[in-house]
C-alpha cells in the first residue's frame, strides 16, 4: 500500500486527501505523518526534492535504515530512453528549454521536464515514445541518486546559493556534482571552462563567453566552435554573457547527438526568453525598466549587471539566505548609478554600500522601490530589479516578486 506522509494541517490537504484515497492512496498529514514515520511500516520511502533530510520525518526513516530514495531516482529506474540532465546554480531553466526547443526543432522527440515541470516521474511513461529525455535537475534532487545516469550531462557553472539548507559551499558543491557520479567514458558532459570540477569520466565539451580556450568561445558576439562561426547573439532574443553561454551548453548537446550547427541555429532563433529574467518591461522617460526577478543569487547579480553597457540603478535585496554581497561590491561601483535595497537584507546590503555608491532604503515596499528607482534614473538609464536573493521574506515566488515589479512599471505614467 502506498502512504503520502506531509505536515501540512490535514485542513488544507482536504481536497488531495479525498482525491488520492479513491485510489487507494492513503494521506497522513500534520503531526501524525512525524508520528507515522517513526513508527509505521514500510519496504521504501521516496523524498521529494523540496523536503529537507534534516527534518525529523526524514530522519525517522534513515534512522530506522528504510531504503530511501528521491523523485529523480524513482523516476530514472522506470526510464526507456537516453537522458540529458542539466544543472548549475544558475540559467538551468532556460538552457532546458533551449535544448527542449532545438531538439524538437530538429527532428528529436524530447520533452522537458524535472526541476523545471513537470516532474520527471510525471512525464516518464512517454519515454518508451521518445529519443531522449531533458532533465533540469536541482542539487536538491541529485543529493539521493544512486545509479541516476545522464547520457549527456549539462554543467552551466556554480555559485554562492541554497546556503540556508547546505551547511557550506562545499556541500552544495557535493550534492551537485553528483550529475557525473555515474558517466562513464561512453558519455558525454558539457562543461563551463571556468568551473573547477573532479576529473571526469565522461568525454568532455567545454563553454565560456567569458574566456578563451573552450571548444565554445565567444568573439565580439559571435558563438564560435573551434574557430567555426556558429550563431551570433544578435540573432538571437536573448541578452547578456550567460545567455550566450546557454545557447553554447544546448548547441553542445546538439553537437555530441550529432546535429549540425546549422539546422540547430533556426530554432535557437526563434527561442523566446522566458518572463523574470533579464525581461524588459518598456521604457519610461528613456529609462529602461528590465526584471530579473530570477535573479535568487550575488551570481545572478553579478551576471546581469556585467550584461549592461548602461549606467544601472539597481534593486537588491530579499530573504536573508546567508549570503555575503562583498564581492560585488566594485561592480556595482563602477555600474550603478544608484542602488535601492528592500526586504530582509535592506539593512545589510545599505552598510556594506553606502559608501560607494548612492543608496535609498525602501524597506518593505517594492512600490517604493520602484519609485526611488524612477527619481534616481535618467533617460539613458536601466532600472534593473535583480534581487540576489529569493523572494519568500515579502512575495510567494520569485514570480510573484516579478509580475508585482511589473504592474507597478507598467503603471508609471509617461509623457
Amino acid at each position: 500500500m502506498i502512504t503520502i506522509l506531509d505536515t501540512a494541517e490535514e485542513n488544507k490537504l482536504r481536497k488531495k486527501i479525498d482525491s488520492l484515497g479513491a485510489q487507494g492512496i492513503r494521506v497522513i498529514a500534520g503531526l501524525a505523518a512525524e508520528y507515522e514515520s517513526a513508527n509505521g511500516a514500510y519496504d521504501l520511502s521516496v523524498l521529494s526534492p523540496g523536503i529537507d533530510p534534516a527534518v525529523p520525518l526524514v530522519q525517522n526513516f534513515i534512522k530506522r535504515r528504510i531504503e530511501m530514495i528521491g523523485e529523480l531516482e524513482l523516476a530514472y529506474e522506470m526510464c526507456e530512453c537516453p537522458i540529458i540532465a542539466i544543472t548549475g546554480t544558475n540559467g538551468k531553466t532556460t538552457t532546458t528549454q533551449l535544448v527542449e526547443k532545438m531538439l524538437l526543432g530538429c527532428g528529436v522527440k524530447t520533452v522537458a521536464a524535472g526541476n523545471i515541470g513537470p516532474a520527471f516521474s510525471a512525464r516518464v511513461r512517454q519515454s518508451k515514445e521518445l529519443d531522449v529525455m531533458t532533465l533540469e535537475v536541482s542539487s536538491f534532487q541529485l543529493e539521493t541518486i544512486r545509479r541516476f545516469r545522464p547520457q549527456t550531462s549539462v554543467w552551466l557553472g556554480f555559485a554562492a546559493d541554497h546556503l540556508d539548507r547546505y551547511g557550506s559551499m562545499e556541500e552544495y558543491f557535493a550534492a551537485k556534482v553528483r550529475i557525473f557520479e555515474n558517466q562513464t567514458s561512453e558519455d558525454w558532459a558539457i562543461v563551463n571552462l571556468r568551473s573547477e570540477l573532479p576529473k571526469l569520466a565522461a568525454r568532455a565539451i567545454t563553454f565560456s563567453a567569458y574566456a578563451a580556450g573552450g571548444d565554445f568561445e565567444l568573439r565580439e558576439g559571435v558563438i564560435f566552435f573551434r574557430h567555426e562561426r556558429v550563431l551570433a547573439l544578435a540573432e538571437t532574443k536573448l541578452r547578456g554573457l550567460h545567455n550566450a553561454e546557454n545557447l553554447m551548453a544546448a548547441l553542445g548537446v546538439g553537437f555530441v547527438r550529432g546535429l549540425s550547427f546549422a539546422e540547430m541555429a533556426a530554432p535557437l532563433r526563434d527561442y523566446q526568453p522566458l518572463p523574470h529574467r533579464c525581461e524588459p518591461i518598456r521604457t519610461v522617460h528613456g529609462v529602461e525598466y528590465v526584471n530579473d526577478s530570477k535573479g535568487t543569487n550575488t551570481d545572478s547579480v553579478e551576471k546581469a549587471l556585467s550584461s549592461e553597457t548602461r549606467p544601472v540603478v539597481l534593486i537588491v535585496g530579499g530573504k536573508d539566505k546567508g549570503f555575503e554581497y562583498d564581492a560585488l561590491t566594485e561592480l556595482v561601483a563602477e555600474k550603478c548609478r544608484a542602488v535601492v535595497v528592500l526586504g530582509e537584507m535592506a539593512d545589510r546590503i545599505e552598510a556594506l554600500w553606502k559608501t560607494r555608491v548612492r543608496i535609498a532604503n525602501a524597506g518593505w515596499s517594492l512600490e517604493k522601490a520602484v519609485q526611488l528607482s524612477r527619481d534616481f534614473a535618467v533617460p539613458g538609464d536601466v532600472v534593473l530589479l535583480s534581487p540576489g536573493t529569493s523572494s519568500f521574506d515579502m512575495f510567494k515566488n520569485y514570480a510573484d516578486r516579478g509580475n508585482q515589479f511589473r504592474a507597478l512599471v507598467n503603471a508609471l505614467e509617461s509623457k
